[in-house]
């Protein structure tokens, strides 16, 4: 019988047993204490892509404003420790967090927390190894005052980066969102992505087409491979990008991107309360 992975030798009389490392049991350890605050939180849902530039971070900060307008208490965390945009898309200038445990600053009724506002400027930087990136996110989870909320939504960071796993191995996530563009490649990454997510043991709620042609070819292709739910299409919209640039949100300002964020949000909500 293969070994159980992360197990070590111990000696007990005359024989030897394994053991799992103690290092697993920080993880329960943390799990546990990280359910415990987050308790008031009712959903939480990470937006995910295998690289940068299929528009992520435009997805979750949308579909956030999205969730605010149908009602919902939300929450929008900047999982991108390291290269953090929320605040930029929110034109949340350099907003300084002075107290501890931390709070979320509130913007348009989102609670709104990233590692942008503990850098002075938007444009410095954060050159950070692993454990602290984990420890930042740990931060953000464990000393944040979210309270109550419907949903908590993840910008996550792309591909496989440690605060990814810390995500996978701390949160009960309802599952991933998946983001690509129409291109072949672009969708055989996010898939990839997807199958990690799996074997992690994290679902994946469905998959979006961002800066399509409105025939969805990348999206499809992965909702193919990973037999889950095609969610929407958001078409590649000059007004858009304008509106993003600018720091305004487009679902606030735009009817017509509102009406595509409401319908991938019906279909990603239907079902829970």
């Amino acid at each position: 019988m293969e070994e159980e992975k992360g197990a070590q030798k111990v000696k007990i009389g005359n024989s030897e047993v394994n053991v799992v490392h103690p290092s697993i049991f920080n993880v329960v350890k943390q799990r546990q204490r990280v359910k415990e605050k987050l308790a008031g939180i009712k959903h939480k849902i990470g937006v995910y892509s295998a690289k940068g530039g299929v528009g992520k971070t435009t997805v979750a900060v949308n579909l956030a404003f999205t969730l605010r307008s149908l009602g919902y208490k939300v929450g929008l965390l900047d999982a991108d420790i390291d290269c953090p945009n929320v605040t930029m898309f929110l034109n949340m200038n350099n907003p300084a967090l002075a107290r501890y445990p931390l709070e979320p600053l509130d913007k348009e009724g989102v609670k709104v927390i990233s590692t942008a506002m503990f850098v002075d400027e938007n444009r410095r930087p954060i050159i950070w190894r692993g454990p602290m990136v984990a420890k930042m996110l740990s931060e953000f989870l464990e000393n944040t005052e979210w309270g109550e909320l419907d949903y908590l939504i993840l910008d996550c960071s792309p591909g496989t980066s440690d605060s990814n796993l810390s995500i996978m191995q701390l949160l009960e996530l309802d599952g991933f969102i998946l983001v690509t563009t129409p291109q072949h490649i672009a969708a055989i990454n996010a898939a990839r992505s997807g199958l990690m997510a799996r074997r992690l043991g994290v679902g994946i709620l469905g998959v979006v087409e961002n800066m399509s042609d409105g025939y969805a070819h990348g999206a499809a292709e992965v909702a193919e491979i990973l037999k889950c739910e095609f969610l929407g299409a958001i078409k590649d919209n000059k007004k858009f990008n304008e509106l993003s640039d600018e720091g305004k949100i487009p679902v606030l300002e735009n009817s017509e991107i509102k009406e595509e964020f409401i319908s991938i949000t019906k279909k990603l909500i239907k079902g829970r309360t």
